[in-house]
């Protein structure tokens, strides 16, 4: 029996079959034994155990696990799938800063301009709120740094000017009008690796300053 059948076999039977102290210490032992396989089988069990635990009422565990599941996807390079628990992050918690900033760099990774706007926007208008306007403009600038774009160029010389960061504002509106900055890859293979680094990037950070989700 492969393991992820042996986790996913486990979990189903556990809500609804034990007590709930049975099921949490059951829960904790298999993400335990799924922090110690490959990122492709684990990913599987933390969106599951996310699935389990915002099934018992506990959101804030639903919320770690679901982000264990983006890192570990994240570093196996599949960017689809992320982009979906992501998205099932923000559903959970709209306020989800790092996820947020995670998706926006999956939209172009994937040269997904139009969503990756909207990603954008709903993420300056978290930061925005949260006050971390400084954090944001950072991860911006060097979205609009790698993207030719036009249209992603525009819109991200607008959030900086949101956020207060006119200087940088400035910077990403002249790259808009000039066809992209300098050093933007023009290879949409190097873009792709440049983007997923910059999410998997982002992402520890955001982590390291305490962000939730």
């Amino acid at each position: 029996m492969s393991l992820f059948r042996k986790w996913r076999e486990s979990l189903n039977g556990l809500f609804g079959t034990e007590s709930t102290g049975t099921s949490d210490r059951h829960l904790k032992e298999l993400a335990a034994e799924a922090e110690k396989a490959s990122p492709g089988a684990r990913w599987a069990v933390f969106n599951r155990l996310g699935d389990a635990y915002l099934k018992a009422d506990d959101r804030l565990r639903a919320l770690r696990y679901f982000g264990k599941a983006i890192d570990a996807l994240l570093e196996d390079d599949q960017p689809e799938p992320a982009r979906a628990v992501a998205k099932k992050v923000i559903r959970l918690h709209p306020e989800a800063i790092r996820t947020l900033c995670t998706l926006t760099w999956l939209d172009l990774a994937s040269m997904k301009a139009g969503a990756a706007v909207a990603s954008l926007q709903e993420y300056v208008a978290v930061a925005k709120e949260g006050q971390r306007e400084r954090l944001a403009c950072g991860q911006i600038l060097e979205m609009a740094r790698l993207v030719s774009d036009a249209t992603f160029l525009k819109a991200a010389a607008d959030a900086l000017e949101t956020l207060g960061c006119l200087e940088d504002s400035a910077q990403a509106a002249e790259w808009a009008t000039s066809g992209g900055s300098p050093s933007a890859p023009r290879d949409p293979k190097q873009l792709y690796v440049l983007c997923l680094k910059a999410a998997i990037g982002s992402n520890k950070k955001m982590k390291t300053k305490g962000s939730l989700a």
